[in-house]
C-alpha cells in the first residue's frame, strides 16, 4: 500500500514538472516575445515586463505569494504543497529558458503561429498540472479555489473569466488591438487544450444494447472484455413486450471488440453508444 502511495505521489509531481516545463517553454519561446498574454499571472507578468522590464519569473513569484496563502487555507496543506512546488518549478523553468534564448530574443515573427503554438503548449502544461491535482499559482489557483465552491464549472473555464481582463490589457500596453485578438486566440486554445486533458483524455464509452440474446451477449462481454454488464428491465412502448437492456461501460480501446461481439451474436441488435466523461469504481480510475 505504501509503495503504491509513493508511486502515485511521484507520478503526480512528475506531471507537475513536465507541465510546468511545457508552460514555461510556450511562454518564453512563443508568447512573451510578441506580448501575447494568454491570461493568468504569467500573462500579467508579460505585460508588467513590457512596461517595467521586471522579469516574468520574478513577477510570477511575487504575485503568487498571497494567492498561495489563500489556497493553503482554502484547499488544504496537501494541495498547498503541490501549488508551492508548481509555482516554484515554473519560475525555475522560465528562468532556464530565458537564459537559453538570451536578451533581445524576438521569437516567431508570425503572431498567429505564436498564438497557436504558445496556446497549445501552455494549455497542455496547465492540463498536466491540473491532472496531478496541483496548480502553478495565479488564476489557475484562483480557479481551483472557486471550483471547490462551484464544482459544476471546470477550473479552466473559471480561469477564462479572470483572464479576459489580462488579455484586454495586453492590447492596451502594446498599443495594438491585434495583440488582444491574438491573445484571445491563445487563451481560447489554452482553455480548450487544458479542458481536454483534465476532462476528456480519460473518457469512456457506455453501451446500451437491446437484443433478443442479451444473456449470450453479456456472457461474451464478461469473458472476452472482462467488463461488468448490468441488466436493465424495460418495456417496448409499441409492442408492450418486456425487454432486457444491457448496460456496459468500457474503455475507448475496447469499442471495436464490443461491436464485433454484438454483431456476431445478434446483427439486428439495437445499440446506443454515449460518451462518459468520468467513471469511478472497479476497473476504472479511482478519484
Amino acid at each position: 500500500m505504501r509503495e503504491r502511495f509513493v508511486s502515485s505521489v511521484f507520478l503526480e509531481y512528475m506531471l507537475i514538472t513536465v507541465g510546468s516545463a511545457l508552460l514555461a517553454f510556450g511562454l518564453v519561446f512563443f508568447l512573451e516575445p510578441n506580448t501575447i498574454a494568454p491570461g493568468g499571472v504569467t500573462g500579467l507578468a508579460i505585460i508588467i515586463q513590457k512596461i517595467s522590464g521586471i522579469p516574468i519569473d520574478i513577477t510570477n513569484l511575487a504575485i503568487n505569494i498571497p494567492l498561495f496563502i489563500l489556497g493553503l487555507a482554502t484547499l488544504g496543506k496537501y494541495f498547498g504543497i503541490k501549488t508551492a512546488y508548481g509555482t516554484l518549478i515554473l519560475s525555475v523553468f522560465i528562468r532556464f529558458f530565458m537564459n537559453i534564448v538570451g536578451p533581445g530574443y524576438v521569437g516567431v515573427e508570425d503572431m498567429l503561429l505564436s498564438a497557436l503554438y504558445g496556446g497549445v503548449l501552455v494549455g497542455a502544461g496547465i492540463g498536466f498540472v491540473f491532472k496531478a491535482g496541483g496548480t502553478t499559482g495565479g488564476t489557475d489557483l484562483a480557479g481551483a479555489i472557486l471550483n471547490k465552491y462551484i464544482p459544476s464549472i471546470s477550473i479552466p473555464k473559471l480561469m477564462m473569466g479572470f483572464d479576459l481582463m489580462i488579455v484586454a490589457a495586453a492590447g492596451i500596453v502594446n498599443r495594438k488591438i491585434e495583440t488582444s485578438l491574438y491573445s484571445i486566440i491563445a487563451l481560447y486554445i489554452t482553455v480548450k487544450i487544458a479542458d481536454f486533458i483534465v476532462e476528456d483524455l480519460n473518457y469512456a464509452k457506455a453501451f446500451y444494447i437491446i437484443s433478443d440474446n442479451p444473456h449470450e451477449i453479456g456472457s461474451e462481454i464478461l469473458k472476452t472484455l472482462n467488463r461488468g454488464v448490468t441488466v436493465l428491465k424495460a418495456q417496448g412502448m409499441y409492442t408492450g413486450s418486456e425487454k432486457e437492456v444491457l448496460l456496459c461501460v468500457i474503455n475507448r480501446s475496447q469499442m471495436t471488440k464490443l461491436k464485433d461481439i454484438v454483431r456476431k451474436i445478434d446483427e439486428n441488435a439495437f445499440v446506443m453508444v454515449t460518451t462518459v466523461h468520468e467513471v469511478l469504481g472497479e476497473g476504472f480510475m479511482k478519484k
